[in-house]
Parts: structure tokens; sequence; C-alpha cells
């Protein structure tokens, strides 16, 4: 059986703006961080179509703290 880390290397990575497009971001929402890694909105993430996909979506989010 093959570890994690052969599975991982075994594979060709897509370019982040091809994979945003498989499920239907367009290109010019994509804010690049590299080739595989890219910043959204928020809004256009449609949660079926990801899991469809087999895709892995990790979220960050700022934490904002007010000032009383």
């Amino acid at each position: 059986m093959k570890s994690d880390i052969e599975i991982a290397r075994s594979i060709e990575l897509k370019k982040i703006k091809q994979v945003a497009e498989s499920v239907g971001i367009p290109r010019e929402e994509v804010e690049n961080y590299g080739r595989y890694i890219a910043k959204i909105p928020e809004q256009l993430i449609d949660e079926e179509k990801v899991k469809q996909s087999n895709l892995i979506l990790e979220i960050g989010r700022a934490s904002c703290r007010e000032r009383v």
C-alpha cells in the first residue's frame, strides 16, 4: 500500500485557474498565490460542485475584532 506522500507525488497537479474553471469560477475572479493556490470571492464557491469534483477546499478567514 502506498503512503500518503507517495500518492501525492504520483499525480500531476493542475494549475489553479484550470481547477477554478472546472467548477464554474471565471479566470478573472482568481487571484493567484503561485500556480496551485489562489484566493477567490467566497460568494462564487458552489460547495456542491466542489464535492462532486473531489477537490479539497481550504477556507481561511481573517478574524475581525471591534474596538469598544
